[in-house]
């Protein structure tokens, strides 16, 4: 009988490590890449220009719903008031607490009423 041939000895770690290596570098040198190839248009004054007046048009905005009265929905009876006025209509309405809770109470109570039954559409298949 012959005697096998010995197989040599593999290390594995080193190849694991060569593998980890150049996953490393391949990596690095596309985030380089990312970086210095794909360039992004700078801010100018034209389009920081633009911003400012969008934030002066979002700030007039919020301006005019804090403090203008405004219906929101009329034939519910929903009005949007100046934040100072509602202070002021709140603190009235809780000088007699009994009959501000009451009519807290059943205006949560008329919120939260479920909606009426609609009867279903018959199935055109029936």
């Amino acid at each position: 009988m012959s005697n096998p041939v010995p197989t040599p000895y593999v290390n594995r770690a080193s190849g694991a490590a060569l593998a980890f290596g150049t996953v490393i570098v391949l990596l690095v040198a596309l985030t380089l890449g990312a970086r210095f190839l794909v360039a992004t248009p700078p801010i100018d004054a034209a389009r920081a220009a633009a911003r400012y007046q969008a934030l002066a048009e979002i700030h007039t905005n919020e301006d005019a719903a804090l403090n203008t009265a405004a219906w929101l929905d009329q034939d519910h009876g929903v009005v949007r008031l100046p934040v100072s006025l509602a202070i002021q209509l709140t603190a009235q309405q809780w000088q007699h607490p009994e009959q501000a809770r009451a009519d807290l109470i059943a205006r949560a109570a008329k919120a939260a009423a479920p909606l009426p039954k609609v009867a279903p559409k018959p199935s055109a298949f029936e």
